[in-house]
């Protein structure tokens, strides 16, 4: 499985005892398509403003171009906190994801809850690596959907073979309680054989005649 590196790593606290990560990602680079697509024109506009242009009309598209630039960057700056604060995880017990900065959303999954998962890829996020990962569970949400997962088919695969690893854990966990539960209770003697035993210790002497007759007695009372 291809290792996918983390900009900031899923908080260790937020994980249940004896839980471990599988996978930690961030959303694709193409997380940040729209702004890609509308910088680049901008940038062009730039180049030729300078070429092209002269005089007061220069410098006009100047100011035009850095308030469209300012504009640009912080709203560029708020996607990139919003892609670092953003965790889509595979642990040994669920999948995990969170997102937001401030005010926070999140989902998580059981592996033992999922039924089926689903990828799909246009040609373009075949080239580049990204797609989008849909999640069938058990429960009230039914499906959930994730957009611009890093290699979503190579991450489908990861998440079922946790799905596994995960189910041989809970079949190990719970072979001894049925071995347990299916074994028969083992036999002990019968009554006219503790009896029959009786009256070979008092007739060693073990016993006294007394001791045996009452003995004998309790063990015929059960009966």
């Amino acid at each position: 499985m291809r290792s996918y590196a983390s900009a900031m790593a899923y908080p260790k606290r937020l994980l249940q005892d004896d839980e471990e990560i599988a996978l930690d990602l961030r959303p694709h680079w193409w997380f940040f398509g729209k702004q890609i697509l509308i910088g680049v024109p901008l940038w062009i506009f730039i180049v030729f403003v300078l070429v092209a242009a002269n005089g007061d009309i220069q410098k006009v598209a100047l100011w035009v171009w850095l308030v469209g630039a300012v504009v640009w960057a912080g709203w560029l700056l708020i996607k990139y906190l919003d892609w670092t604060f953003t965790y889509f995880v595979v642990t040994s017990e669920r999948v995990i994801f969170r997102t937001g900065v401030i005010a926070k959303r999140g989902v998580e999954i059981p592996l033992s809850r999922i039924n089926n998962i689903n990828f799909e890829q246009s040609v373009w996020e075949r080239v580049i690596g990204a797609g989008d990962l849909s999640i069938e569970s058990a429960g009230k949400d039914g499906q959930s959907t994730f957009e611009d997962v890093q290699h979503p088919d190579g991450v489908q695969q990861e998440i079922y073979r946790m799905m596994e690893q995960h189910e041989r854990h809970r079949a190990t966990w719970s072979a001894p309680t049925l071995v347990q539960q299916a074994a028969p209770a083992v036999a002990g003697p019968s009554i006219p054989e503790q009896i029959d035993a009786l009256a070979k210790l008092r007739d060693s002497g073990a016993i006294s005649d007394a001791e045996y007759q009452a003995k004998k007695q309790d063990l015929l009372d059960r009966m």
